[in-house]
């Protein structure tokens, strides 16, 4: 009897504790959500109720030695007076979960675009797993014929892990592309803060008048690469000017 007793009270004890656990996770869920939300009205975008779980599971997983860089190969660095100025790099070819976003503002567009890849890194995806955080995440903008504005329609983008590049798992989202990107020789210089239409043309036009040869670039298209996701304050960014082919 006092066996049945003990038995039953292990189970009861047992029951409660995954209870409360559940109902920690849930409190966590919400907390996430509720400062996603509050973030997301800050630059005009609603953040739904099913990104709760795609939000816990990234935060749970954003140990920052857990990222994986994109990799690329230094070919000259461009300092003065000890300041890096700017970078040439090689990217290699490489797959990328890419979806075009076209919004009134370009906050609009890369949040928006951001939490449609983090259902795809976070389980929504053929291979039912979390795919792991890559960074930067890259946003493609593209200019008008007299580069006084940037355009609305952008790509943002998400370099497949070095474990997927031979089989990517496909997105469920028929919205998101798995694309193959060519070898690029880029142009790259850093800055913080906010990443806006007006961030974007500063610079543009900043890394231009630094470059020797900014004709060498596209003219029309530029990468911003962001090391932070878009909820950030002061978010780690940086341009990428794209040479010819």
């Amino acid at each position: 009897m006092a066996e049945e007793s003990a038995d039953s009270a292990y189970h009861s004890n047992g029951s409660s504790l995954e209870e409360e656990a559940e109902r920690m996770e849930d409190e966590e869920q919400e907390r996430l959500l509720s400062y996603w939300q509050s973030v997301g009205r800050g630059h005009q975008v609603d953040v739904p109720r099913d990104m709760a779980e795609p939000i816990q599971q990234l935060t749970r997983n954003n140990n920052p030695q857990e990222r994986q860089s994109i990799p690329f190969t230094v070919i000259q660095r461009k300092e003065k007076l000890g300041d890096l100025l700017y970078e040439k790099r090689q990217y290699g070819k490489a797959k990328w979960a890419c979806i075009k976003m076209k919004e009134k503002q370009y906050e609009q567009s890369i949040c928006l675009g951001f939490m449609k890849l983090m259902r795809y890194i976070c389980e929504q995806n053929s291979s039912g797993l979390y795919l792991g955080i890559t960074i930067p995440i890259v946003t493609i903008v593209h200019m008008n014929e007299s580069r006084s504005e940037v355009m609305q329609s952008v790509t943002v983008a998400y370099y497949l892990p070095e474990a997927l590049q031979e089989e990517p798992p496909q997105p469920f989202d028929n919205d998101i592309v798995i694309e193959e990107w060519p070898s690029t020789i880029v142009y790259s210089r850093s800055f913080r803060g906010i990443t806006n239409e007006e961030s974007i043309m500063r610079e543009i036009n900043l890394l231009a008048e630094i470059l020797e040869s900014p004709e060498l670039c596209l003219q029309d298209t530029f990468i911003i690469a962001g090391y932070t996701n878009p909820a950030a304050a002061n978010r780690i960014n940086e341009i990428w000017f794209l040479q010819r082919p």
